[in-house]
């Protein structure tokens, strides 16, 4: 049948996932193009930069996934030792980078919300400078409001770079322990760093990325985009509520959703069901950043 003479783990539906996904990639970039030749260039606004920033950043890290996911399983030819270790090195590039470029994306995501949520003065009353320099500087609110962006910015930047440079063996994908002879030799240890409970067992460095971090700033995000739309009216209302719904949606798509249909037996809804979900994210979210032109 087709693909079964020539791949030993890419089959039909696999190809129908990646194809989507190509799709999504296409999407980024161009998104990307758009809100930083159309809308950063001629506003000069940092929002829009950050903006455009969060689709490039998504869309490299989802060109590394595709590597991960469907062609670096492929080269492993089972015949030597040295084949599996190199196929296993360049899965775990693959995913370290995927996963810093996520973060990356985390942090303009994060960093559109410094600038909603925290936005300058445009008048700061005068007072009379007192003590260190340190306090001086303080007692200015734009200063404060700076310093906390800039904080809230660099905490996914930090989790990016810790995906860069700690160890392998706190990411190992555990779908790629068997195919891949993990435990089988080609020089990895059978003690993968993993955390267990109970008979459940999961890559420690994954657990933390995947069910700690991530998780926290998959709700700030869309929790702060319900709040500003709380907060506002009209216009600014409408296209909050919907940033908040789009974001949502993709990392429900992306994360969860399509976490959870790897446990499940449903080949066709896994490969099917993520993408299209993640395209009516993108689709929202471009209506919600141009809901005064649409109108």
């Amino acid at each position: 049948m087709l693909f079964q003479d020539t791949y030993q783990y890419f089959g039909f539906w696999d190809a129908i996932e990646m194809g989507l996904y190509y799709v999504i990639v296409g999407y980024f970039f161009l998104l990307f193009f758009y809100f930083l030749f159309i809308r950063f260039r001629t506003s000069k606004k940092l929002y829009w930069l950050f903006f455009s920033l969060f689709f490039l950043c998504f869309g490299v890290a989802r060109v590394f996934f595709i590597i991960y996911y469907f062609y670096a399983p492929e080269l492993f030819d089972g015949a030597t030792i040295a084949s599996g270790e190199k196929v296993v090195e360049f899965l775990m590039v693959n995913y370290r980078l995927a996963t810093f470029f996520t973060w990356m994306g985390v942090a303009c995501a994060v960093g559109v919300l410094g600038i909603l949520l925290l936005p300058p003065d445009s008048q700061i009353e005068k007072t009379e400078r007192k003590g260190s320099i340190l306090k001086n500087w303080l007692a200015n609110k734009n200063n404060v409001k700076l310093l906390i962006r800039v904080g809230l910015f660099i905490v996914p930047v930090i989790i990016g770079i810790l995906a860069l440079t700690l160890s392998q063996w706190l990411f190992m994908d555990p779908d790629f322990v068997e195919p891949i002879g993990v435990n089988g030799g080609y020089g990895i240890p059978d003690d993968i760093i993993k955390i267990i409970f109970g008979s459940w067992e999961y890559p420690l460095g994954r657990f933390l990325f995947n069910f700690i971090f991530m998780p926290l700033f998959l709700a700030l995000i869309p929790f702060v985009f319900l709040y500003l739309a709380w907060k506002t009216f009209g216009v600014l209302r409408k296209s909050y509520a919907l940033n908040a719904i789009g974001f949502l949606l993709y990392f429900i798509g992306g994360r969860i959703l399509q976490g959870a249909l790897d446990v499940a037996d449903f080949p066709h809804v896994k490969a099917i069901l993520p993408p299209l979900i993640i395209l009516l994210a993108l689709l929202i979210m471009v209506i919600a950043n141009n809901y005064e032109q649409l109108k």
